[in-house]
């Protein structure tokens, strides 16, 4: 025999184990203290349901209302929270220990678009060859990325050195 189907939502009409609740009726008025029963009748006299609103009230607060309609419109605010949310990502830019004040430029202003979009920017500098004699240069760069960039950035992860390259992370403050 299977179990019946677990119900996480508020409890309605017979669910309502209180013996004594205070009810609002259909236009939001509060009509009293009464049994359990009585409210339970009186919203299947209007041809709705009676909703448990908050349960761990003295004595529970119980609402006469339509339950399809009452889950429906709790449905709809949850998609429309859904399509409001924003999923941050992690953009990657790629500098190198010399480069050149152009360059610099054009991948501050894609860093800055990546940041008033509200995403995070990796910035991995590459080292090649002889340059890794000189890690202090890539260090510079990534302290001036982080100097220009620290009005509107906190940084996430300060630079660190994997392998043959080094790393760091920005977010929006």
């Amino acid at each position: 025999m299977p179990a019946p189907p677990k119900n996480d939502g508020p409890r309605v009409n017979e669910e309502i184990r209180a013996p004594q609740v205070r009810l609002i009726d259909q236009d939001g008025e509060m009509q009293g203290v009464m049994s359990a029963r009585d409210a339970v009748a009186r919203a299947f006299a209007v041809g709705l349901d009676l909703l448990e609103i908050s349960p761990n009230a003295e004595p529970p607060v119980v609402k006469i209302l339509d339950y399809g309609k009452y889950k429906y419109e709790l449905q709809k605010k949850k998609n429309e929270a859904k399509k409001k949310q924003k999923v941050i990502e992690i953009k990657e830019v790629k500098v190198r220990p010399n480069i050149d004040e152009n360059d610099y430029q054009v991948k501050m202003r894609q860093m800055k678009s990546f940041i008033e979009e509200g995403d995070k920017v990796k910035v991995t500098l590459r080292f090649r060859g002889r340059e890794m004699a000189h890690q202090d240069l890539g260090a510079k760069v990534l302290e001036r990325i982080r100097i220009d960039l620290e009005n509107e950035t906190k940084m996430e992860q300060s630079p660190k050195l994997e392998n043959r390259q080094m790393v760091m992370v920005l977010a929006a403050k």
